[in-house]
């Protein structure tokens, strides 16, 4: 069973090269024990990414990117079979209820607003990871 702490692959969607370089040192860790971290900097790169990389575990998600918006991303992932069971955690300056909301409707596993301390995503990553819900979609995805 997978677990937050042998994740093969985590793609982080994210427009600011700075935000980038907070990521890498944040799953330090992770890499540490052969985690790969992709990196893409719109939706529409990370349709791309995801696409080579149809293993990935965890997604890392900004709303506001040019060329293609996160939650355009997520819509379109959450259609197709082959991506709609990889968690989606959204990490956003919107912070407002309204986003939050219309984040986790579109199909993300949870919401954080920037600035966010990193141990407050591990725990959202612990929750994802040993929730019912999600063994029970890796199981389905691995029948």
């Amino acid at each position: 069973m997978r677990t937050v702490t042998n994740l093969k692959k985590i793609i982080i969607v994210e427009d600011s090269e700075l935000l980038h370089k907070m990521y890498d040192l944040i799953f330090m860790r992770y890499r540490s024990q052969g985690t790969k971290i992709i990196h893409a900097y719109n939706g529409q790169e990370a349709l791309s990414k995801l696409s080579e990389h149809p293993d990935t575990e965890l997604i890392i998600l900004d709303i506001n990117m040019p060329v293609m918006s996160g939650l355009e991303f997520l819509q379109y992932c959450k259609r197709e079979q082959v991506f709609q069971n990889i968690p989606v955690i959204i990490i956003s300056t919107e912070g407002k209820e309204d986003d939050t909301l219309r984040g986790l409707k579109a199909g993300a596993k949870a919401y954080l607003t920037k600035p966010f301390d990193a141990s407050a995503l591990y725990n959202l990553m612990e929750q994802i990871f040993t929730s019912p819900a999600y063994t029970q979609n890796v199981q389905n995805v691995n029948a």
